[in-house]
């Protein structure tokens, strides 16, 4: 069995999180620049045997996609060409950000290390993968 891997992507960085082997728990992996995405994932995917990717929809409050959309389906696009043998998922991602920024209150951060941006897209990306793996257990 191989690693699920989740993607929250931004115009200016990508956060990026993963499973273990056996897809039981979701943990941070990193997050690389949006232009970097494609080559850290070819990399990633020569060490680590990956089954599937779980990328974070932007949603509006009303289930309509967001202005992020533009920015996402190229990226989709190229994970379907670059990447074949993954299949793609998408996770509403909304409050993301919010529940990222409440974890790193919540686990004592200090104010300066709240504020690292890369640290917020690495810690969505974790949600992102943590909700999707919950819905599983919905489907079984």
């Amino acid at each position: 069995m191989g690693r699920i891997i989740a993607i929250d992507y931004g115009k200016k960085r990508v956060g990026l999180a993963v499973t273990d082997p056996m897809q039981i728990i979701a943990n941070g992996l990193t997050t690389v620049l949006s232009h970097e995405l494609f080559p850290f994932l070819k990399n990633y995917f020569q060490q680590e045997e990956v089954d599937l990717i779980v990328v974070g929809l932007p949603k509006q409050l009303n289930n309509q996609p967001s202005e992020s959309m533009k920015y996402i389906e190229p990226v989709l696009r190229g994970l379907k060409n670059k990447f074949p043998d993954k299949p793609v998922e998408l996770v509403d991602e909304r409050f993301t950000s919010v529940l990222a920024h409440q974890a790193m209150r919540m686990g004592g951060l200090k104010k300066k290390d709240r504020q690292n941006k890369a640290l917020v897209d690495e810690i969505s990306a974790t949600i992102i993968l943590q909700s999707y793996l919950e819905s599983l257990k919905f489907q079984r």
